[in-house]
């Protein structure tokens, strides 16, 4: 058996371990190990490769923001901004019809601002958003796939996680990839009220509207959010002007949303500690996800896999967009069954060299911006995506009374507009690229 053969068999055997419920870090670690000891055949080359892949993974600076980002969204949850960020919203969208919904979405992309995790957002919300819709009438679907919805915003509007892996694995500026994430994160959040304001209207019993709050109490709730303001502009300001590097602009953030939470009362020496230990068990989960996957892309890269298939797809003489398109179409099927960072982890160094290798008309790093933008987009629908959507299972273990089967038919409207938006920013690059052009 060739070394591609080998490197082909590899998927089969990895989704083979993933759906045996094999941890995704541990399927990757295990194939890449296995693979390499296969195509080098020798277990010597393995056990030195198991030494410099694990330094060489785990002392990149990029990395390090990951840990700050975890750390700065726990503390805001603590100290109460979810729910300041929702009344505010409510105050000032909450007379629409299916208004308390659309201030939980736009709730969402406040707090997304602030922490770089889509389920860390969809739970904080759903706790704070949930009871309030439920007091509200509105029926437990179009609450439920709402907030599961709005949960991916902490993932596409920066800072962002999953960007700063698809960084590191593309060498990418990550200030640039935060810059161009924003426009099609607003798009986003405009996009899910959308379809809020015509669920609650081809379903007029799901949602109805408050009454309309003086114009003096919608200020003043929106008075009471001056700190998230604050710690964003602080933050994304700062590592866009370039007075701080990424990693600085996140300790920033993850100091004044501590002082924030400390001058709240909120912050107790106990409530501090589970914050820490919150933060080191995700980012140990995260850690290791990207530890397997730096094997298993080793393996691959000595397989020549990504190069076979890279120099394969040009031959075929197909059109860039035709590529693009079938790329998505594979990671909506993947979003089924697989977490995002694990998608990104796994797929890049097999789609990237591919995408690089096609003639797009601009350069090299706008493709590679463009082309993780349109990549964190497909990942985020598969976060609501029937059957495996996390976000879903997330929001309706917080609400027992919505069957699943509700939450599943309302959140297809969700995936449409996020499809909707997909093929918009494919077929008009500029839309993501224009403020970093």
């Amino acid at each position: 058996m060739s070394n591609i053969e080998i490197g082909l068999w590899s998927f089969p055997v990895l989704l083979g371990m993933i759906f045996l419920r094999a941890p995704i870090g541990l399927a990757m670690f295990v194939c890449g190990l296995g693979g390499m000891w296969l195509v080098t055949g020798s277990p010597n080359i393995v056990l030195a490769k198991l030494k410099t892949e694990t330094f060489t993974t785990f002392s990149s600076y990029s990395l390090s923001i990951i840990p700050i980002f975890l750390l700065m969204g726990h503390l805001a949850g603590i100290g109460g901004m979810s729910r300041s960020l929702f009344k505010a919203a409510e105050a000032w969208l909450g007379h629409l019809k299916g208004g308390t919904a659309m201030a939980a979405v736009g709730a969402c992309a406040g707090f997304g601002a602030i922490c770089g995790s889509s389920l860390a957002t969809a739970a904080t919300m759903g706790q704070v958003a949930l009871p309030e819709l439920k007091r509200a009438g509105y029926a437990g679907g179009l609450s439920t796939a709402a907030l599961a919805a709005g949960g991916t915003l902490g993932i596409l509007i920066p800072p962002s996680v999953v960007l700063v892996i698809y960084a590191t694995l593309t060498e990418q500026n990550i200030a640039k990839l935060f810059l161009a994430a924003f426009v099609p994160g607003l798009l986003a959040a405009l996009g899910y009220m959308l379809v809020i304001a015509l669920f609650v209207r081809i379903y007029p019993n799901s949602g109805g509207a408050q009454p309309r709050l003086p114009l003096a109490e919608r200020f003043r709730a929106l008075a009471a959010v001056w700190p998230v303001m604050l710690i964003f502009i602080a933050v994304v300001g700062g590592i866009y002007s370039g007075i701080f590097t990424p990693t600085e602009g996140a300790s920033v953030g993850a100091l004044g949303t501590g002082l924030v939470a400390w001058s709240s009362g909120q912050l107790s020496l106990e409530r501090l500690k589970q914050a820490v230990l919150a933060t080191a068990g995700g980012t140990a989960m995260i850690f290791f996800i990207v530890l397997g996957a730096a094997f298993f892309n080793a393996f691959l890269a000595l397989s020549q896999v990504p190069q076979a298939i890279s120099g394969w797809v040009v031959a075929q003489g197909w059109a860039p967009m035709t590529v693009l398109f079938a790329i998505l179409l594979v990671y909506l099927v993947l979003g089924c069954v697989m977490d995002s960072l694990s998608m990104i982890l796994l797929t890049i160094p097999i789609f990237f060299p591919v995408m690089t290798s096609l003639d797009w008309g601009m350069s090299t790093d706008h493709m590679a911006i463009w082309f993780g933008i349109l990549v964190l987009i497909v990942v985020e629908v598969g976060l609501i995506t029937p059957p495996v959507g996390m976000n879903l299972f997330i929001i309706n273990a917080m609400d027992r009374s919505t069957p699943m089967t509700a939450t599943y038919h309302a959140v297809t409207y969700f995936v449409a507009s996020d499809l909707l938006r997909v093929v918009l920013l494919a077929l008009f690059p500029a839309i993501t690229l224009f403020l970093i052009a």
